[in-house]
């Protein structure tokens, strides 16, 4: 039996050190290629530009909305923001309504990464081809 306690108590031990630092290392994002954390927004966020007015109203794109009582605001990181506290700025947003009420509730605040690539706006038309006129090269004769 003293056996056994002398070689379980070494073992014991370092899974009890090494223990605390497996978790965190599962939450860990994969990074982008930017160096920042990749975040994966829903088909349903739109892209769009919002100024925080008061806690429970906002500017999106230019006209007034309220939000919802329940608003996440994420900033680049994708950290929890209070939207108190982005009072009178304005941002580039990802954002999704919601659908039973029509208020605001969730916003991505964008880094200049992300805001470069294209993304759907209200109004925006997707489509999956390009005309010969949208085209780089478009002014070229053709022979």
């Amino acid at each position: 039996m003293n056996r056994c306690r002398r070689l379980l108590a070494p073992a014991a031990l370092a899974l009890w050190l090494a223990g605390p630092g497996l978790p965190a290392q599962a939450q860990q994002q994969p990074l982008a290629p930017s160096g920042g954390a990749a975040r994966n927004f829903p088909d349903t966020a739109l892209r769009g530009s919002v100024t925080f007015e008061s806690a429970q109203r906002v500017l999106l794109n230019g006209q007034p909305l309220r939000s919802a009582p329940g608003l996440r605001v994420f900033d680049a990181r994708n950290h929890l923001v209070m939207p108190h506290t982005l009072r009178g700025k304005t941002f580039t947003v990802h954002y999704v309504i919601e659908r039973s009420t029509g208020m605001l509730h969730t916003v991505w605040l964008l880094s200049e990464a992300e805001a470069a690539r294209p993304r759907a706006a209200p109004g925006m038309q997707q489509r999956n081809f390009r005309f010969e006129s949208e085209l780089p090269d478009a002014g070229a004769q053709r022979h």
